[in-house]
């Protein structure tokens, strides 16, 4: 798994994806700051930025993950992974944890500029700390999904676009339960809603459960993923 994690990783610099991403967000970020400091209350930081930032995140995460499997389908190299001796679980967490430690970077890279502003001033970090962390984990549960679509494709377009469109619908899936005509499908609808976990995170409050959720969604989607990785090993 080290292997295969340090291989993802070197790959996101060696190629234009990790700056790409990393840039636009960083740029996205600054100007997000620059609003907050016109208004001139440190209290805008977590609503003003990462409440903004967060669509745009969700939007850029698909492109950290479209390549992982579908590059590896298409230009043949995945039948080396698939022969080499090491469990197709490592293979997959490997990348997972490539594609996370990118995110990690570039969410704490995001908050460089609130260490700057508490040496004048004191931000709430209660409120950014629990909303970069819920953010961290929403992203970790889009990029096991992400993983699992690239998987599924040996087109990187159909891979980020999938992606995308499975993370706007997550987003708003707890609009349609207003509109269920059943209570069960209502409840349903809302206990899968990632929008309504994430939404104490920006409060501040660190919820167990959605943690657990958020936790588990990536544990399914990477066991999916390697089950399917498995089953084109045997074929």
């Amino acid at each position: 798994m080290t292997a295969i994690f340090k291989k993802e990783l070197r790959s996101y610099f060696t190629s234009p994806v990790g700056y790409v991403c990393a840039a636009v967000l960083f740029a996205l970020y600054g100007f997000y700051y620059y609003s907050v400091m016109l208004v001139g209350s440190t209290y805008y930081i977590a609503a003003g930025v990462y409440s903004s930032m967060f669509i745009w995140s969700m939007m850029i995460l698909p492109i950290l993950t479209m390549r992982s499997f579908s590059e590896e389908q298409k230009n043949k190299t995945d039948q080396a992974l698939l022969t080499a001796p090491v469990g197709t679980g490592s293979i997959v967490l490997g990348k997972f944890l490539a594609s996370a430690a990118i995110y990690g970077i570039i969410m704490l890279g995001s908050l460089v500029p609130v260490v700057v502003i508490s040496f004048f001033s004191a931000p709430n970090w209660a409120l950014i700390a629990g909303t970069v962390f819920g953010s961290f984990l929403y992203g970790a549960a889009m990029l096991a999904i992400g993983i699992f679509i690239s998987s599924l494709t040996q087109s990187q377009i159909v891979a980020a676009i999938g992606t995308f469109g499975v993370s706007i619908l997550l987003v708003i899936v707890d609009q349609f339960s207003g509109m269920a005509g059943n209570e069960t499908a209502a409840k349903i609808l809302d206990w899968l809603s990632f929008n309504s976990r994430y939404t104490p995170f920006t409060n501040g409050i660190f919820n167990f459960a959605s943690i657990v959720f958020f936790l588990s969604v990536a544990a399914v989607f990477l066991f999916l993923t390697a089950r399917k990785l498995e089953s084109r090993r045997w074929n």
